[in-house]
């Protein structure tokens, strides 16, 4: 498997409104663009800072992921995104290794195709994604 960059790194937030103002106010940022993904109970305002992106991740739904995470350990960072050059590639390397996945096939959002790899509990609390694809907000 080839790791080619961060892609993105994730937050779990209760207020996205609330925390793109103080983003706004603090650091002068705006979100590059904003999207629900409703297959995973979420609404994100992404941000570009040079090549990796910064995601500010509400849940919609009191039984999304998010939304556990943050009744479990509150507000924080969420997840990590690796790019990969071959998705089906590193999946199957990692069984290779015994590596137990969240995945066992890839999902797809907006252009990309992704994959959960770990419990959070085995990295630290840090949900790790490895991502292949080119994100594009309007392919759905």
């Amino acid at each position: 498997m080839k790791i080619e960059k961060i892609d993105h790194i994730c937050f779990a937030v209760k207020n996205l409104e609330e925390t793109k103002k103080i983003y706004r106010e603090h650091f002068g940022l705006t979100p590059t663009f904003e999207y629900i993904a409703e297959s995973e109970k979420i609404k994100v305002a992404r941000y570009y800072i040079g090549e990796v992106a910064v995601e500010f991740m509400e849940s919609t739904s009191p039984d999304g992921e998010v939304a556990k995470f943050i009744n479990k350990r509150g507000e924080g960072a969420y997840l990590i995104s690796y790019k990969v050059d071959d998705l089906t590639k590193a999946i199957q390397e990692l069984r290779e290794k015994n590596i137990q996945l969240i995945d066992e096939k890839p999902r797809e959002l907006f252009g990309t195709r992704y994959a959960f790899v770990h419990h959070p509990n085995k990295l630290h609390g840090v949900l790790t994604e490895l991502i292949e694809g080119e994100f594009d907000i309007h392919q759905k």
